[in-house]
């Protein structure tokens, strides 16, 4: 086995997929053309079966960096030695054409002479189907003999040499020279018939100018605006365009513990992640993907179940159906078996998905644009739904797997639903049942209040009557449940800071204590859950502490700022990467603890 630690990746992307890129110049997961696609490299979950595109300059004792072009998701990665210097320029450039996935290669002798050594052994329907190879003129067509039926073309401006099916070469650059390499999908657009390096160079130039223009739309000012801008970069790189939907994080089956079973897909769209998307897209000025993004929620809200239910999550095009499989052949990231594709979690009880979606729609129609007529006759539907179902026992915003539970959280999440119907219905002048809804909203405050609150602990516990801590439970400030510097809250506040917090790292619950979610081993601590913990002091006036962990979580992305979804007793990256969520906690944090910095201490 041979596994880079998972924060030794970048990546690129072109809206409808990522490629994670390696310091080493190795390409070691794509799923191909698509973000839901089968994987054509992963040796990030099997070293030996999964496939990778690397690129690898012979140089001793040579020096590892790497770094996007500001203001852009275009990577660099440089080797540096003393006998020579070599970079690697990577990026999927922007095309109208959604079929028309590619990957641009570009790489160049910087100091001296320099030997590269090329291997691209793509491994086509996560590493179960065979291909074949065939060659025409400068191009290389390898195509999936699986029922993916997948196919892409490599070209080069040198020969590569087949072997096995897979393609390799050993090149030798001096200063000043530089190598193309173009993998495009074969299903989609036509081949170019411009050459390569002319292609290449004006491909790079479209997309730098393309990343730029996106970035400068940011009306984002205030204090680590370079974290926060690339934060949005990383969002737009996990938006998909066709679809306007975002997908939980780039990659599948990364364990939450090496060793462990926690490996899930992530590769679809939450519910749950609309309200703080549309949150941080607005809030940066990006009101184009704010409205995307409502269009999908529209059309899911437009495919409610008979009863006015809502499903937790849908694939990137809104399918319903996102069944939950084993790869028994891929031994996974460091031998994190098994490695899951699909997510059962599809068809659980998540009652807090209702709030979400409610305040995203209330957001969008307070700082975007109004919803439509149709929108809001299904969300009456669904309120309705809410009213009738608040009471019953879910899985929870974690998802448990071990029984369901009366979660607070989904509590939380119910009476933001009918508190922010109510507030649009009536601000809009919208048809609906004002005081039946505003009776079971204060049922729901009433009984957060009674149930939920431990004298014990001091604090709002995890579920009815126990005297579990939820990092979830830090969200009842920031959806105006409660004040941020109620006695109540303070109180709570404190117990989590003594149980769940490690400095500035956050644990959503001890595995030890609280309700059983039906999985074996630890897990790090939710990096979601610390930016949630400082904009929570933020907001609590607790100023100089707010900015001193916020600062010190910074300091836990990857070189090139990106986070996955969970820190390590070491501070190692675990679980799939990046995450959106982690990214979205990343934004608002920044925003709340600016602003109150700033004097205005309630964002």
């Amino acid at each position: 086995m041979s596994y880079q630690p998972i924060e030794n990746y970048g990546i690129i992307g072109n809206l409808e997929t990522v490629a994670l890129v390696g310091i080493d110049g190795s390409i070691d997961y794509l799923s191909f053309p698509a973000f839901d696609s089968p994987t054509v490299f992963a040796a990030l979950l099997d070293d030996e079966k999964g496939g990778r595109f690397r690129i690898t300059p012979h140089l001793s004792h040579a020096r590892r960096t790497q770094m996007y072009l500001p203001d852009t998701n275009v990577l660099m990665t440089r080797f540096l030695a003393p006998t020579g210097v070599a970079e690697i320029i990577d990026f999927m450039p922007i095309a109208d054409d959604p079929e028309a996935s590619a990957i641009v290669r570009r790489v160049r002798a910087v100091r001296g002479s320099v030997r590269f050594r090329i291997e691209c052994a793509p491994r086509f329907d996560y590493g179960r189907a065979k291909h074949s190879v065939q060659r025409r003129k400068d191009t290389l067509f390898f195509r999936s003999r699986g029922s993916d039926g997948a196919a892409f073309r490599l070209r080069c401006t040198r020969k590569l040499e087949v072997k096995d099916g897979d393609a390799f070469a050993d090149i030798d650059l001096r200063a000043g020279q530089h190598i193309d390499f173009h993998l495009e999908n074969a299903s989609g657009a036509r081949p170019s018939t411009e050459g390569l390096h002319e292609w290449a160079e004006r491909s790079f130039d479209e997309t730098v100018r393309f990343w730029r223009g996106w970035s400068a739309r940011s009306n984002y000012t205030g204090r680590w605006r370079e974290t926060v801008q690339r934060s949005a970069l990383t969002l737009k790189l996990l938006t998909s365009r066709r679809h306007g939907s975002l997908v939980a994080a780039a990659t599948f089956g990364l364990p939450e513990r090496i060793g462990g079973e926690r490996n899930w897909d992530y590769r679809f769209t939450w519910i749950r992640d609309s309200s703080f998307t549309l949150y941080a897209l607005l809030r940066l000025g990006y009101t184009e993907e704010a409205r995307g993004f409502m269009d999908w929620i529209e059309a899911r809200c437009g495919e409610l179940g008979p009863d006015g239910s809502l499903q937790i999550m849908y694939g990137l095009d809104g399918r319903h159906r996102l069944e939950e499989k084993i790869l028994r052949h891929f031994e996974g990231y460091r031998g994190s078996s098994p490695v899951r594709i699909g997510n059962a979690a599809y068809d659980q009880l998540q009652l807090d998905i209702y709030g979400e979606l409610m305040d995203s729609v209330y957001l969008y129609d307070k700082y975007g644009s109004p919803i439509s007529i149709d929108l809001w006759e299904n969300l009456v539907r669904l309120i309705d739904w809410v009213c009738r179902n608040w009471r019953r026992k879910d899985e929870g915003i974690w998802e448990v797997r071990g029984g369901r539970h009366e979660f607070l959280y989904s509590r939380l999440q119910c009476w933001v639903a009918v508190d922010r119907a109510l507030r649009l219905a009536e601000r809009r002048s919208l048809p609906a049942p004002i005081v039946r809804w505003r009776k079971v909203r204060d049922t729901i405050h009433q009984e957060i209040l009674t149930r939920y609150w431990s004298e014990k602990k001091r604090a709002f516990v995890q579920y009815k009557d126990c005297d579990t801590l939820d990092a979830a439970c830090l969200l009842m400030p920031m959806v105006r449940f409660i004040s941020p510097d109620d006695p109540r809250w303070l109180s709570t506040l404190d117990a989590i800071s003594q149980e769940l917090v490690d400095d500035s790292l956050v644990y959503r619950y001890r595995v030890d204590t609280a309700a059983s979610d039906g999985l074996v081993g630890e897990e790090g601590t939710f990096n979601m859950c610390s930016f949630w913990y400082v904009e929570c002091l933020a907001r609590a006036g607790q100023l100089e502490r707010a900015r001193l962990l916020f600062e010190k979580m910074l300091g836990y992305a990857n070189h090139v700022g990106l986070f996955s979804e969970e820190l390590g007793p070491s501070g190692e990256h675990l679980g799939n990467t990046p995450q959106a969520f982690t990214h979205l906690g990343l934004i608002s944090a920044a925003f709340a603890l600016n602003r109150a910095l700033d004097g205005d201490w309630r964002p």
